[in-house]
């Protein structure tokens, strides 16, 4: 087995944040770098691997019970709520918007200092899990990806400032998902768009099932959790 092959499957959580507009929704993406060592070049939405003080970090409103449910499915114990904190982190971090609600909390964690500094905690209730996919064997980085859809309207920030934004995604944008696809994008992230896409069109509350591409073994598979 190469090194490449020997990679470790991290747990992940990616958000894909959507507002109304005239063509239709738009979702906000951004570029990876050249010398990024995941996806360089690739424009992708907000997202990255779960840290060890996303399981402890506080929610103002948890996940709901049907994401909650499909996310616990065989895993560990408390996986959904660490997904969730790991969602927004990642949001704040690489978008600079938080998705949270108005409260203090003392002594966060490191990487939630400045989240914490802007007079929100975290808040999931507006998140839906509708994808997950494991990054194949081979690859220099290998995550097991949940992501998440969720409004603008949960975000108390204006949407078009991205002042707060680490320097990991450049070219932080609203993309009309019909015009997504002409953008350079990971297969992957094609997929979820389609799906994304779909699932705001039917109206419902939940997705009917989550797609899952598990390629966590030899044999890539497909399925969906119900």
């Amino acid at each position: 087995m190469t090194g490449a092959e020997a990679q470790p499957i991290r747990d992940a959580a990616t958000v894909i944040l959507y507002r109304d507009g005239g063509n239709g929704p738009s979702v906000l993406m951004g570029q990876r770098g050249a010398g990024a060592a995941f996806m360089p070049m690739k424009f992708v939405f907000p997202g990255g691997a779960v840290d060890a003080a996303d399981a402890e970090v506080p929610l103002i409103s948890s996940l709901d019970p049907v994401s909650a449910a499909r996310l616990d499915e065989n895993a560990p114990p408390g996986i959904a709520h660490a997904l969730a904190a790991a969602a927004i982190r990642e949001l704040w971090e690489e978008a600079g918007l938080p998705l949270g609600a108005p409260s203090s909390w003392p002594a966060p964690p490191p990487d939630w200092e400045g989240f914490a500094a802007t007079g929100l905690a975290p808040d999931a209730g507006a998140l839906r899990y509708i994808f997950r996919a494991i990054t194949p064997p081979g690859r220099p980085r290998r995550f097991d990806a949940r992501f998440f859809l969720a409004p603008i309207t949960a975000v108390p920030a204006d949407p078009d400032d991205f002042s707060h934004a680490s320097d990991e995604l450049s070219y932080l944008r609203w993309v009309p998902i019909a015009e997504a696809r002409m953008l350079n994008l990971p297969f992957i992230t094609e997929v979820v768009l389609a799906e994304a896409a779909a699932f705001l069109r039917s109206g419902r509350e939940h997705p009917e099932s989550v797609p899952f591409f598990d390629n966590s073994g030899e044999t890539s598979r497909f399925r969906r959790i119900a």
